[in-house]
């Protein structure tokens, strides 16, 4: 069992406790605003259950079918969250604008925001650990559910502060206003989180930084090749593909060309980790190149 399964296990765990203590909440009160942050403990736990999916099957090795690898299962598990993301916040602006039609009056409000309060408590520590570890480990599903659990902690602080204000003035439509402003939020990081995820299922680069490094790690590194060209890098879950050709003086041999690839792919490996790199060897006649990379 990998790491990151263990972690999913955990947060399947933890969302079963929050959403048991945020339907408490939402029973002890009565609020929209307290049952709409408990429709969306329902999401979490959904997306800690794909999550878990996704990272055992990115853990799987290499086969004749797929042969890169299954890391991009972990993409298609962050794209199947953030549309769980999406349908709950439609499914709380509905029974935000039902409520905000007919309100109806709140009870026992100190003792359900307690309550909810405390599941905030635990779903924000645990959100923290999921991307924190998420990021080490290089996996964009435990990110993704870290990122998700982080919008739950925000709309939770929210309704909060909703059903306070609500207890505080009597006014029990603003109990559904603060639920809508709460599913807006959820909105828009459902769509942030969607967008990311597409972008690596359609193999972004890496940003432009990482790439004037590996760049100057030719550079250096390179020492009797001639020159670089056409650097390309994408990323798959947890791996890095980088590819690049290289021109090496046509006269030297093999075993010399084999030994700078080895240095320039080491370097790289350090660089840029979970990295596999491909270098294409290219010929050149003394009159087509004659500078070393290094003063190139």
């Amino acid at each position: 069992m990998t790491r990151a399964t263990r972690f999913s296990l955990v947060t399947i765990a933890v969302g079963v406790v929050v959403l048991g203590l945020k339907f408490t909440a939402y029973w002890v009160t009565g609020s929209i605003a307290l049952y709409s942050d408990a429709l969306e403990s329902i999401v979490n736990v959904a997306t800690a259950v794909i999550t878990l999916i996704a990272v055992s099957v990115s853990a799987m090795p290499a086969d004749a079918n797929h042969p890169y690898g299954h890391d991009k299962a972990e993409y298609l598990s962050a794209v199947l969250e953030s549309t769980l993301i999406l349908i709950a916040a439609l499914a709380i602006l509905r029974e935000a604008y039902e409520a905000f039609m007919h309100p109806r009056p709140l009870q026992t409000p100190l003792l359900g925001t307690a309550i909810n309060l405390g599941a905030t408590l635990l779903n924000g520590l645990w959100a923290a650990m999921l991307i924190r570890y998420g990021r080490r480990w290089r996996s964009p599903a435990l990110v993704a559910d870290g990122k998700h659990l982080w919008t739950d902690v925000a709309s939770s602080l929210g309704v909060a502060l909703g059903v306070g204000l609500a207890a505080l003035t009597q006014w029990q439509r603003l109990d559904a206003i603060i639920a809508g402003l709460v599913a807006l939020h959820v909105l828009w990081s459902g769509w942030q989180l969607m967008r990311d995820s597409v972008g690596g299922l359609m193999d972004e680069a890496l940003p432009a930084e990482t790439l004037e490094g590996i760049r100057h790690i030719i550079r250096t590194v390179g020492g009797g090749a001639l020159q670089p060209g056409s650097l390309r890098s994408r990323r798959s879950g947890a791996r890095v593909f980088i590819e690049f050709n290289l021109v090496v003086p046509g006269e030297i041999s093999v075993a010399t060309a084999h030994d700078i690839c080895d240095r320039l792919e080491a370097a790289i490996e350090a660089y840029v980790e979970g990295s596999t790199i491909v270098i294409h060897l290219e010929p050149a006649s003394s009159h087509a190149a004659s500078r070393d990379i290094r003063t190139g």
